[in-house]
């Protein structure tokens, strides 16, 4: 667990890296965001081209996912990914730093009637949000609309820790962290919080259950399925979309899973992979690739890495 904020130095030696990283990243904040869509664009094509274990993981990923697309496609929509990636890690100072006007400036919604449908019945609320390469500003965003609380693994390092959850909270989202009793995490989404809960990482093979990814027997979190059920809350499928050239964030809001949770929960978990392919199809660069999302494989199966 990362040292309480109040128990450090943070002015010591150790801390002046981190230190200067946040600066640079929330003077970087300040610069218009084509600025730095343009130089995150060069930033993604230096990593593909250096990094050649992550790029091979996200290309491996693609095959796998787009059995219909050819080599160069693959390629293509590889080193793209890339160039997504660096456009985000370049905007990662907004995510942390903007000001409640700018980031109405820079994003838009479609689909909200879809949400307030839902609390306007008087429901609670799940968002769906894969990993999106945007996902964390979109979530933001979301806590300054509605009161949202999300769950949060702690960072070692505790200037860095301190710096992400002050970013975060900044709009009045609370953050539950992942260890937590989950009576906590309930308990707060049914109070009216609306939780932009992330699903879609390795879980392993303990934790997880395996259903088709892209038609892949893939080691997948059932959580979806039993939050829905604990916390009687209806689950809405949120993407966040970084638009080209600087023009800011779309937020989607698609309408609620129907008949959701039922009565099988492996068969709730395959309805969440489809629903989050349906999502990647809309926007297949930006689905975060250079995570090994088939490292975990049914008994006997090999390592498709």
């Amino acid at each position: 667990m990362a040292e309480s904020p109040t128990a450090i130095n943070r002015y010591h030696p150790r801390y002046w890296p981190t230190l200067f990283g946040i600066g640079l990243i929330r003077v970087l904040s300040l610069l218009p965001l084509r600025w730095l869509h343009t130089i995150g664009c060069g930033l993604g094509l230096l990593v593909y081209r250096l990094f050649s274990s992550r790029r091979r993981i996200a290309n491996r990923n693609i095959e796998l996912c787009f059995p219909e697309l050819s080599k160069a496609e693959h390629t293509d929509l590889t080193r793209q990914h890339f160039i997504e990636l660096g456009r985000s890690v370049m905007s990662t100072g907004l995510n942390w730093f903007a000001s409640t006007s700018r980031l109405d400036k820079l994003f838009t919604v479609e689909g909200r009637e879809n949400l307030e449908a839902v609390l306007n019945d008087g429901d609670n609320v799940i968002l769906l949000a894969p990993h999106f390469i945007a996902l964390e500003i979109g979530g933001i965003y979301l806590s300054r609309q509605y009161p949202t609380v999300s769950m949060y693994q702690f960072v070692k390092n505790p200037i860095m820790d301190e710096t992400i959850r002050t970013g975060r909270c900044r709009f009045g989202a609370e953050l539950v962290e992942r260890k937590a009793p989950m009576r906590n995490l309930i308990r707060t989404i049914r109070s009216g919080r609306l939780f932009y809960y992330l699903p879609d990482q390795d879980p392993g093979r303990r934790k997880g259950v395996f259903v088709p990814f892209f038609g892949i027997e893939t080691a997948t979190f059932p959580m979806l399925s039993r939050f829905a059920k604990m916390s009687r809350a209806r689950v809405v499928p949120c993407l966040t979309e970084q638009l080209d050239k600087g023009k800011g964030f779309k937020l989607t809001l698609l309408p609620a899973l129907t008949d959701f949770p039922g009565d099988d929960e492996i068969e709730d978990t395959r309805r969440m992979n489809t629903c989050i392919e349906e999502a990647i199809r809309l926007m297949p660069a930006q689905y975060f690739w250079v995570h090994k999302r088939f490292k975990t494989r049914p008994e006997g199966q090999p390592s498709v890495y």
